[in-house]
């Protein structure tokens, strides 16, 4: 079992905090959507930018164990980050317009079905892109 996890560690990883990850991104789409009552891209677009931060931080540190030795490299990290995650970000806002304003499902299960795809581009652009 240790050999499995030494060996599938990052993916392991990445797995645990991207999970926890979209659990912040649902947990505060459904306090702004559901309990607050705002509207739902709106709601969206805020569970969104809270999770991104979220994620950056978890990933750096504890998936990809991204070193950054001054500010500039950081900034840099932290500005790629975000400029892939605004390309998944744009992917859920459309699925969620076209699956809650087209195809009139509930809200919150459309949050979760568009969830399992952006976690999957999530890890292919810090694995490829940002955190190589």
């Amino acid at each position: 079992m240790k050999r499995f996890y030494q060996k599938n560690e990052e993916v392991l990883s990445y797995l645990i905090f991207g999970g926890l990850t979209t659990l912040v991104n649902i947990i505060v789409f459904f306090l702004f959507d559901s309990v607050l009552g705002i509207q739902y891209l709106i709601a969206n677009a805020i569970s969104i930018g809270v999770s991104i931060l979220f994620a950056f931080f978890t990933n750096k540190k504890f998936v990809f164990k991204s070193e950054t030795e001054t500010v500039n490299a950081w900034l840099k990290e932290f500005l790629l980050f975000c400029s892939f995650r605004l390309i998944s970000a744009g992917f859920d806002m459309l699925s969620m317009w076209l699956l809650i304003g087209g195809l009139h499902l509930e809200a919150n299960l459309a949050k979760l079905a568009t969830q399992l795809i952006v976690v999957l581009l999530n890890y292919f652009f810090s694995k490829w892109f940002i955190f190589k």
